[in-house]
């Protein structure tokens, strides 16, 4: 093949983070790649030096995006800058739908014609259809972690998309049973401004929740990057909170948690591929509300997404409903049918996403950007 290939990988997320050393990880194993762009500690324990701190595209919900809008708009043409500059062999922009399109709409106004690939599928199937067609002349192709996806894309006129699973699939195993006692998992989200909105909830459930029988204690999964703010938070608490930021030990837990309360996200799909019964929840701001509203909306948690029916109780709205999320807690651990049911449905799940779609079976990420970068080089030669 000659000189290994170059990769421009942006992620501006913990979870993009963690696709894109996966994605790299995986190409490697077949051939050497040069990696350059921005990424956090996934991807810079793979050798990525971040063009700028992924912290910087971190941002959530309208308010978030107008506070810290100068420094994106800046970030978006330093972005584009580099890949006009370095002229990689493929640009690989994982998930922040936002920054992805507007760097992709910059490069292609710019006269880039270079393969980009879009890694997670923007949500075209909960609201604003019409994204799909804006995105084709921007992406050689869509690789979708959900198997419905291709479908989706195809029939609103999109990019090609291919179903490439989840790295969560080969993170977790399906427990055979819940445990009768253990910890219970408080997930509040990973940026900042999800956990302004949701620590005060995980605090209120703690302690409401504390005596249960099957309740042995709590265990809070975090970032480095946020930890100081989870401590200060927790160290407020009247009741003992393990945080961690190690994966061992996050992954330990899930398999001995009794059950989870995790913010409505990626991790809801990563407890439900573990078998971990959960309530989740989520405090909106009003252009989210708003936008639930307006398509209608069904569900915001992928499990229930995924089957179709509210398997997992979402408490959600414009202020936090701590006694809600109890409630729901509650009936779960003292109901062993619920429970059932919800480990019925994530063994669906996880059925569904290691096979794929009759139409979009799973297919391996790696192999996906190889493909792309072997067919622009044999159309350069």
């Amino acid at each position: 093949m000659g000189d290994a290939p170059r990769l421009f990988i942006v992620a501006g997320e913990v979870s993009g983070d963690r696709l894109g050393a996966d994605l790299v990880r995986r190409m490697r194993a077949e051939r050497a790649v040069e990696i350059m762009g921005v990424g956090g500690d996934a991807l810079g324990g793979e050798g990525l030096a971040s063009l700028f701190p992924m912290s910087d595209l971190s941002v959530m919900g309208l308010r978030d995006v107008l506070l810290r809008l100068p420094l994106l708009l800046r970030r978006i043409r330093q972005t584009a800058d580099a890949i006009m500059a370095t002229k990689p062999d493929v640009v690989v922009l994982i998930d922040s739908q936002v920054f992805s399109q507007k760097v992709a709409e910059r490069l292609r106004k710019g006269g880039y014609d270079g393969t980009i690939v879009l890694y997670v599928a923007p949500s075209v199937w909960a609201w604003r259809p019409e994204r799909a067609t804006t995105l084709k002349p921007l992406f050689d192709e869509v690789l979708a972690v959900l198997p419905f996806e291709p479908a989706v894309m195809k029939r609103l006129g999109g990019p090609p998309t291919t179903y490439v699973g989840h790295p969560a699939l080969e993170n977790t195993s399906l427990r055979p049973r819940v445990p009768d006692k253990g910890p219970l998992l408080l997930l509040p989200g990973s940026r900042k401004s999800e956990l302004r909105r949701h620590l005060p909830i995980m605090q209120a459930a703690a302690m409401m929740l504390r005596k249960h029988d099957r309740v042995t204690g709590y265990v809070l999964p975090t970032l480095k990057s946020v930890e100081p703010q989870v401590l200060e938070a927790v160290a407020a608490w009247q009741t003992p909170v393990f945080v961690t930021t190690s994966n061992a030990a996050k992954w330990q837990a899930y398999r001995d948690a009794v059950g989870a309360i995790a913010v409505s996200g990626t991790v809801t799909l990563e407890l439900a591929l573990s078998g971990v019964p959960m309530v989740a929840t989520y405090v909106a701001e009003q252009a989210q509300a708003r936008l639930y509203l307006k398509y209608k909306a069904r569900f915001i948690t992928l499990p229930n997404i995924l089957v179709g029916e509210e398997v997992v109780a979402e408490v959600k709205g414009l202020k936090p409903e701590p006694e809600r999320v109890v409630e729901e807690m509650l009936a779960l651990l003292d109901d062993s049918k619920r429970i059932g049911e919800q480990l019925a449905a994530f063994a669906r799940i996880r059925a569904g996403m290691q096979k794929g779609a009759p139409d979009a079976p799973l297919e391996n990420a790696s192999d996906r950007v190889f493909a792309l970068l072997d067919q622009r080089r044999s159309m350069a030669t």
